[in-house]
């Protein structure tokens, strides 16, 4: 007997399936973080992270125009500077490396790119916490201070959006504050609102140079066991005035963007981390898998999961491909 439901006829040609897609994945979805490193004369590839470097401010804005071109507008910068300190005064020094590469990225993209600044001081700090350390634990409430500092410091180097990635308690209010009292009302927040005790971290920790130091960051950064408290956090947020809110990771986490998703009254980001990127990588590159289409269908995963924007370590190669 013939089936009575034929669902393949609209999967018999490229065509037709493209007219029924359920969910899109374009360059301009995608975030491209970029890493700035003060002191080096060429670019430093960071060995796990596959086609990523360490740049120079020069090598940075010629990277940016590369991904740019491939349509690619948006960018998160990351920094390493020369000099640490016990509360990472570098990070918000007006000629700091992170302002210098905003500015570096300004003058050679104009308006055309949005700019996006990581704001924590896991880079910045001798002891590689997100915060001030006080008897082994971050001190919430002096870290806030410090991260005020820093916004108003990116916002005056030309970012159009800030990410705090701290997990502090507070920190969005205290950003925007900090913003609109400098004169930069206009300046978005993403905020790291759901950021998990990851093992994903690996390759960006070493392209940051963040590790910490001493003990490890689950006493503020999230359970991965939790989803209700990522809906908490996300609702805090939302509450102090976050423009966007974001997850971290994002394969090993789509049901937490989905459960973001479903409460969540602005853009949901995710961020595609450095151990997601580099285990693909990895695997493609001792034959054991495509990675190129792996990579398309992990972005696709995660935009069919409820996020607006996801940041990623693909975006150069994936937006080239679509």
């Amino acid at each position: 007997m013939p089936p009575t439901e034929r669902p393949r006829r609209l999967r018999r040609t490229a065509a037709l399936r493209s007219l029924v897609r359920e969910t899109s994945l374009g360059p301009h979805q995608l975030v491209a973080p970029l890493f700035v490193k003060e002191g080096i004369a060429e670019p430093a590839p960071i060995a796990s992270l596959p086609g990523h470097h360490q740049h120079t401010l020069e090598s940075l804005a010629k990277q940016a125009r590369q991904i740019a071109e491939r349509g690619v507008r948006s960018f998160l910068l990351f920094a390493v500077p020369a000099r640490k300190d016990p509360v990472g005064s570098a990070a918000w020094e007006p000629d700091g490396i992170a302002q210098s590469g905003l500015r570096a990225l300004r003058e050679e993209l104009g308006d055309e790119a949005v700019l996006i600044a990581d704001l924590c001081l896991c880079g910045y700090t001798d002891h590689g916490h997100c915060g001030v350390l006080r008897d082994g634990s971050v001190h919430n409430d002096e870290t806030l201070d410090l991260y005020a500092r820093v916004a108003a410091a990116q916002a005056a180097a030309g970012a159009d959006m800030v990410a705090p990635s701290g997990m502090m308690d507070g920190q969005v209010a205290a950003i925007r504050t900090a913003l609109d009292d400098a004169g930069h009302p206009d300046v978005a927040i993403m905020a790291y609102a759901a950021k998990y005790a990851s093992a994903l971290y690996g390759p960006f920790r070493a392209a940051a140079e963040c590790d910490p130091r001493v003990g490890d960051r689950s006493g503020y950064q999230m359970d991965p066991a939790n989803v209700r408290e990522a809906v908490r956090e996300v609702d805090l947020d939302l509450v102090e005035g976050a423009d966007i809110v974001m997850v971290k990771p994002a394969l090993a986490y789509l049901d937490v963007i989905a459960a973001v998703r479903q409460v969540a009254t602005v853009p949901v980001a995710a961020f595609h981390v450095s151990g997601e990127y580099a285990m693909v990588r990895a695997a493609s590159a001792n034959g054991w898998l495509d990675g190129d289409r792996v990579a398309l269908e992990h972005l696709m995963s995660i935009r069919r999961a409820g996020a607006d924007i996801v940041v990623t370590y693909d975006a150069a190669e994936v937006a080239e491909r679509l």
